[in-house]
């Protein structure tokens, strides 16, 4: 009975072609929600997973980077004295006003001052060491590409953050901030950009671990809640920023209530084309049953069907997401998949598909074999 579904699959494609549909547009909009998830809220640890630093330090609770409050200096000797810690550089983190041409008006930004050190950790993975020297420059600034619409100003251009004159002197690709425009400057521009607190304390100090040095134990060791100052793993900071904002905010909760409404109505509707399809086959299904097949097997004839039929919708999903994924990073849009998420979203095309099915199995109900006397 195996080969059965497959071959009524093939010579009877057309019948099926809507339901193998139903299933890849579903996959497509599960995987691109997806995508628009990973990629949206993933930009809020940015600043994490674009440098190369094995340990951040900062104030107790701190959820994501933007929350981040000034800490004194005592997390950095603590950290210069852990035997484990090899480098150690602060990251200011200051909330700014930029004020460019007037059309514009005003735009909230947030300013990271880093190293200008061609091996600074911070931003390692987007800045390259020519554009870290020409921060060095006082009040020169780099702002990420799709940004430079939206403040109005090119490269080269100058604007006002805090009341204080900046210039643009380069732009980066993936510095992209969540719920504001990032702007990279040096630790001495940031400093004098603070208004809060006259640049005396920073939000960060981020450190490089020597090799084989335990991050986990390091972290342990350095976090002093007691002293103002709590340690993180990069790992563990971009996990806590990311679901912060996906599950503190409302707004991932909102996307995940939309991919559980795509499911249910991907599998409606699949169930419908399915079952539809089943229904047109019912006399040859008449035919089998009359001939000695028992109702079980044609079943699992039917379960085989939709099984196939997610497999090849997931397949065109796929497809269709490689090259929307492709187009939406040429247009700067945050997108981003990781394994496990292909996995998830594959897992829950082939559960459509079987709901499907099994809905679908429904319409064996009237393969009676007086059908065929009719």
């Amino acid at each position: 009975m195996i080969p059965l579904a497959r071959k009524t699959l093939i010579h009877e494609w057309r019948r099926f072609l809507p339901a193998m549909l139903a299933v890849a547009f579903s996959g497509l909009l599960l995987l691109m929600q997806a995508a628009l998830v990973f990629g949206i809220f993933g930009s809020a640890a940015t600043y994490i997973t674009a440098s190369d630093a094995d340990l951040w330090v900062g104030y107790p609770g701190t959820q994501s980077i933007e929350l981040g409050r000034p800490i004194g200096p005592a997390a950095r000797t603590a950290l210069l004295m852990d035997p484990g810690v090899a480098r150690v550089e602060p990251f200011a983190w200051v909330d700014g006003d930029w004020r460019g041409p007037a059309g514009t008006g005003g735009v909230s930004v947030f300013v990271s001052g880093i190293s200008t050190a061609a091996d600074g950790m911070i931003f390692s993975d987007v800045l390259t060491a020519a554009q870290r020297a020409s921060l060095k420059e006082p009040f020169a600034v780099i702002v990420d590409r799709a940004d430079l619409d939206k403040l109005g100003v090119p490269i080269g251009g100058q604007a006002l953050i805090n009341g204080d004159l900046v210039r643009i002197v380069g732009v980066a690709n993936g510095i992209r901030a969540l719920g504001g425009v990032n702007v990279v400057a040096s630790l001495d521009t940031a400093r004098a950009l603070d208004n809060d607190t006259g640049g005396t304390e920073v939000a960060y100090y981020v450190a490089k671990l020597k090799p084989g040095a335990d991050a986990d134990a390091v972290a342990a060791r350095i976090d002093g809640s007691a002293q103002g100052y709590a340690a993180w793993t990069a790992s563990s900071f971009a996990r806590r920023a990311v679901f912060y904002w996906m599950f503190q905010t409302g707004a991932g909760l909102g996307v995940i209530f939309l991919a559980i409404v795509v499911f249910i109505v991907g599998a409606i509707i699949t169930s419908q084309t399915l079952m539809g399809a089943i229904a047109g086959s019912v006399r040859e299904y008449a035919t089998l049953h009359a001939l000695g097949v028992s109702l079980g097997s044609l079943r699992r004839v039917v379960l085989e069907q939709a099984a196939w039929i997610g497999v090849c919708g997931l397949v065109a999903g796929v497809l269709l997401s490689l090259g929307l994924i492709g187009l939406a990073k040429l247009q700067d849009v945050p997108v981003e998949l990781n394994l496990p998420a292909w996995v998830a979203c594959a897992a829950l095309v082939m559960g459509i598909a079987l709901v499907s099915g099994v809905a679908a199995v429904r319409a064996l109900r009237s393969a009676d074999p007086a059908l065929l006397l009719r």
